[in-house]
């Protein structure tokens, strides 16, 4: 089997390659560079360190290293993407658009086409049913990021091994240092790529710019104070809000008027809701209900390790809504809900958040 290993210097992807050598498969290891670039200058997201430690990965291991520079396909697709949903009022996901369109699109268009699988560190699973490929969840919940790859298509999903999807984090982190891979004691990556070292205010500053508005009290309607715009602002934020009397949360946006509003407490009800409508429903692999009124689901709407009971419905003009059992904080439009079922075993679809 002729496999393409993505590696990126950290732990999970090291002990992929590890495990595949184990198995008997010498893949060849890709390392994905993207980052940002302005009137500044070329702003690279990983360390240096990163390319390092995967030409040793790939030099310990006998395999073949490949440096695939994917910076223009990144900006036109995932940060052009995070600027105008910013734009909208809405709260982008940018590593659900960066697993879609780059590293499972943009590189099998320039070099995955040319492999039988594709490798990652991803914390997920593939189950085969009749003959279909369906992406299902991690044995660590924790760690599980199949609400990432939520957006994946079928031709995507077929492809893609995760081989340490069946462990724990703390296992991976023991392969690791039984192999003595110098990636072993990295911490995990934190926060979105392609910023680099950038402030993510700073950079919707830069593209964006600041306009004054009102910070309002949803319930009593009194002016609490001000911001300096609400893109840098999403559903259900809590810091940054710089009012007394706390802690508020923001739980709605008037994007014509530049006004947030705002309710306090540590759990209001206003930040919460039981239902969810979602635009875009789609299978990811199959469709595996037919038509169905009502129909009992996991799911998710961020990255959590949880995964909340739900009902899902069918609405008129393609929507689709799920009412949750439980109450949902920061349902936030322009993120994308991860339909499970009920088991929470395999993603069967995901929407996005209206």
């Amino acid at each position: 089997m002729n496999i393409a290993a993505l590696v990126s210097g950290g732990v999970d992807s090291s002990v992929v390659v590890h495990l595949l050598k184990e198995q008997g498969f010498t893949p060849d290891i890709f390392y994905i560079r993207i980052g940002m670039e302005d009137e500044e200058g070329y702003i690279d997201c990983p360390a240096e360190e990163d390319i390092e430690i995967t030409q040793w990965i790939a030099r310990h291991y006998g395999c073949r290293f490949e440096e695939v520079n994917l910076h223009k396909e990144y900006w036109d697709n995932v940060v052009s993407y995070t600027i105008e949903t910013v734009r909208r009022g809405l709260t982008p996901n940018p590593d659900v658009m960066c697993n879609k369109l780059i590293k499972f699109g943009a590189f099998e268009d320039r070099r995955g086409h040319d492999y039988d699988r594709i490798a990652t560190g991803h914390y997920a699973r593939t189950a085969d049913i009749d003959g279909t490929a369906f992406l299902s969840t991690a044995v660590d919940p924790i760690k599980d990021q199949t609400d990432f790859l939520s957006q994946l298509e079928y031709r995507q999903i077929r492809k893609l091994m995760f081989p340490i999807g069946g462990m724990m984090k703390s296992e991976v982190r023991e392969v690791a240092h039984a192999a003595h891979l110098p990636s072993a004691d990295r911490k995990d990556s934190q926060g979105i790529c392609f910023l680099g070292k950038i402030n993510y205010n700073d950079f919707i500053r830069r593209y964006l710019g600041e306009r004054e508005g009102k910070i309002v009290e949803l319930e009593s309607g009194k002016v609490l104070g001000t911001h300096k715009g609400y893109w840098f602002h999403t559903i259900g934020q809590r810091k940054g809000l710089f009012l007394s009397g706390g802690p508020w949360f923001v739980v709605r946006k008037d994007i014509d008027e530049n006004v947030l509003y705002v309710s306090q407490g540590y759990d209001p009800d206003a930040a919460h809701g039981h239902k969810v409508t979602l635009m875009g429903f789609r299978y990811l692999s199959t469709d595996i209900w037919g038509d169905f009124a009502e129909q009992e689901i996991k799911f998710k709407i961020r990255h959590t390790p949880e995964f909340h009971p739900g009902v899902l419905r069918p609405l008129p003009n393609g929507l689709v809504e799920i009412e949750s059992a439980d109450r949902i904080q920061g349902i936030a439009a322009g993120q994308y809900a991860t339909i499970y079922d009920r088991d929470a075993h395999l993603v069967v679809a995901s929407g996005m958040i209206i």
